[in-house]
């Protein structure tokens, strides 16, 4: 908000010249006013070109010393005194010095309400067509005040440009720091971007080189394994085809009760031996019985039903009934497909 009043230019003063010079002619009053409040003192601003006029532009007059305008600035309203010499109130007022005992007058405001001044007229005898138009009076007091208001509307939006342009300009200058702040930044950047392309590139290429390196690890950990479980099946399989069956029957051919010890000892050395074997292989058929295991492994080691009947002591039916229902589980129930090979390929 501005701090003190705008000054009233040239054109405006010379527009309130004409509105008392109608209002003086309008009304038939020898003066016609427009004054302003100039602590301590109360100036005639513009005054009418009209005759007898004895108010002259820029004359002073102390405020607080009786001046009719001095109650119509304190009260803010209309006064009319139609003849100050009849009315105690006002029969030693400065302006009957003058002559002026008709006085009618209104006050003048800012838009925030503080005193500019007055307008009003005298004149050296009572008018009755003054008092009869005084709402003349009234409309030329708004064209003033509204005056007053678009001065100070100007005067803001002055300030406010200023403002504006010292932001903008205020800004400007920051946004040209912050540029080339940014500028260097986006150079930084640049460097680091091709840096890290670099190191990404670099990083790739161990990666794919790591990347072999692991796929030959893998080829050479699954040929171990491969190796490792077609040592565990051969052990398994020469100590079940070649071992176990001769043991069996040196068991069913002696009759010396150490000697069968010996036996007894021997087998269940050979069944620790290869416990984990078995174990591993029958992972491969956890859903199958410990038969169907039994009887699955006597497939791949490539024993006809027969064999595994007698070898087992059941019935080849019953051999048959085991064979059916593994290949259920493995899947090959309606799969031609040969089950001592599919049982061989899994391991």
């Amino acid at each position: 908000m501005l701090e003190g009043k705008p000054q009233i230019p040239e054109e405006m003063v010379a527009k309130w010249q004409r509105v008392v010079d109608i209002l003086a002619k309008l009304l038939s009053v020898p003066a016609g006013l427009i004054m302003k409040r100039a602590v301590p003192e109360h100036l005639v601003f513009v005054s009418s070109a009209s005759e007898g006029n004895p108010y002259r532009q820029n004359q002073s007059f102390q405020l607080n010393t009786g001046l009719y305008c001095d109650t119509v600035m304190e009260e803010r309203d209309l006064l009319v005194v139609r003849n100050a010499r009849e009315d105690p109130k006002w029969d030693h007022n400065p302006d009957l010095e003058h002559n002026m005992l008709f006085y009618l007058g209104l006050p003048l405001t800012w838009p925030d309400g503080t005193l500019f001044g007055t307008i009003c007229v005298l004149d050296g005898k009572d008018n009755d067509r003054a008092v009869e138009y005084a709402d003349l009076l009234t409309e030329f007091k708004a064209v003033v005040d509204s005056d007053l208001k678009f001065l100070v509307e100007m005067a803001e939006r002055k300030r406010m440009q200023g403002e504006l342009q010292q932001v903008r300009d205020e800004l400007e200058t920051r946004v040209e720091a912050r540029t080339r702040e940014l500028e260097a930044t986006n150079e930084g950047l640049k460097r680091e971007i091709a840096s890290r392309k670099r190191a990404e590139k670099s990083l790739l290429k161990r990666e794919a080189e790591l990347e072999e390196t692991n796929t030959a690890l893998k080829v050479l950990l699954q040929r171990v394994e491969d190796s490792r479980g077609d040592f565990e099946e051969k052990i398994l399989w020469n100590i079940e085809e070649l071992v176990l069956p001769y043991l069996e029957k040196l068991k069913r051919g002696t009759a010396n009760e150490r000697n069968l010890s010996y036996l007894a000892i021997l087998e269940r050395n050979l069944s620790g031996i290869t416990e984990p074997f078995a174990s591993r292989l029958s992972s491969k058929f956890s859903r199958l019985t410990p038969t169907e295991v039994e009887i699955a492994k006597l497939i791949m080691q490539g024993q006809t039903t027969k064999e595994i009947a007698e070898l087992l002591s059941v019935a080849t039916s019953t051999v048959d009934f085991h064979r059916n229902n593994i290949r259920k589980k493995v899947g090959l129930n309606s799969v031609k497909v040969n089950l001592r090979s599919y049982l061989s390929s899994l391991h």
